[in-house]
C-alpha cells in the first residue's frame, strides 16, 4: 500500500506532510527509494517520524511552508460511515490536524477494521496542563467520561507540545463537526481528535494482504 500511495501522490519538488505512527513510517521508507527524493521536502508531525525521515535521507521544510503542503499521508484510529475520523492515539493530533487542514491532498492509510458505522472509541482531547481539572469538569457536563492518558508506570502522557491528553468517551456523537467545534470552545482545550475533513483517498488494508482505494 505504501509503495502504491507514494508512486501515485509524490512528485519531485513537492512538500510532503507526514503523520505519525506505523503508517507514516512505511511511507517514509518508500520515499527513501525515490530517485527525486532530494528535491522533496518533508514536514513530520512527531519526533518518531522525523528520526525515521532522517534515517531515510529525506530533506525537511520548516513550519513556514505548512500552507504549501502538497500532500499529507496519515493513518486513523477510526473512520465512520461519513468519513469523519478519530485520530490521536499516538498523541500527535494537534500537529496532524494542522497539516491535514492545510494540505492540498490528504491520503489516509488504515486497516479495514478501522472503518466503522459509528464511533466506538474514546476521543483524544489535548489539554493544557493548567486546565486539567476545569476541562475534565466541562467534559463531564457535556456528557463525556474523560480519563487522563498515562504511561505504563502511571506517569501522565505528555505530548510533544507539552500538553496532556484526556481520552473521553461519549455515549454517542450525532454530529462530529458540531461536537468538534463545541469541544474546542472549552478554555484550555488545545485540539480535539475529531477530524471532519474527508480525505481525498483512503487506502483500505484487507486481512488477505490486498488493499482497496476509496474516494469519497
Amino acid at each position: 500500500m505504501a509503495k502504491d500511495a507514494v508512486s501515485r501522490f509524490v512528485r519531485a519538488n513537492q512538500i510532503v506532510g507526514l503523520g505519525s505512527g506505523s503508517t507514516a513510517a512505511h511511507i517514509v521508507r518508500e520515499m527513501a527509494n525515490l530517485k527525486d527524493k532530494n528535491s522533496i521536502l518533508c514536514i513530520p508531525t512527531s519526533l518518531q517520524i522525523k528520526v525515521e525521515a532522517e534515517k531515510a535521507g529525506l530533506q525537511f521544510a520548516d513550519e513556514g511552508h505548512i500552507s504549501d503542503v502538497d500532500v499529507v499521508f496519515d493513518g486513523a484510529d477510526q473512520i465512520d460511515a461519513k468519513f469523519n475520523m478519530i485520530k490521536g492515539g499516538g498523541g500527535a493530533l494537534l500537529r496532524e490536524k494542522i497539516l491535514i487542514s492545510s494540505a492540498k491532498t490528504v491520503v489516509i492509510v488504515a486497516d479495514q477494521s478501522k472503518f466503522v458505522k459509528s464511533f466506538s472509541r474514546p476521543i483524544p482531547i489535548e489539554v493544557h496542563p493548567m486546565a486539567r481539572t476545569s476541562v475534565a469538569k466541562k467534559l463531564k457536563e457535556a456528557g463525556g467520561s474523560p480519563v487522563l492518558r498515562t504511561l505504563d508506570k502511571g506517569y501522565p502522557f505528555i505530548t510533544e507540545n507539552g500538553n496532556i491528553i484526556l481520552d473521553t468517551v461519549f455515549s454517542s456523537i450525532i454530529d462530529p463537526k458540531k461536537a468538534e467545534l463545541e469541544l474546542k470552545g472549552i478554555a484550555g482545550v488545545m485540539e480535539v481528535g475529531l477530524f471532519c475533513r474527508a480525505a481525498d483517498s483512503y487506502y483500505v488494508a484487507k486481512e488477505d494482504g490486498t488493499f482497496e482505494i476509496v474516494r469519497p
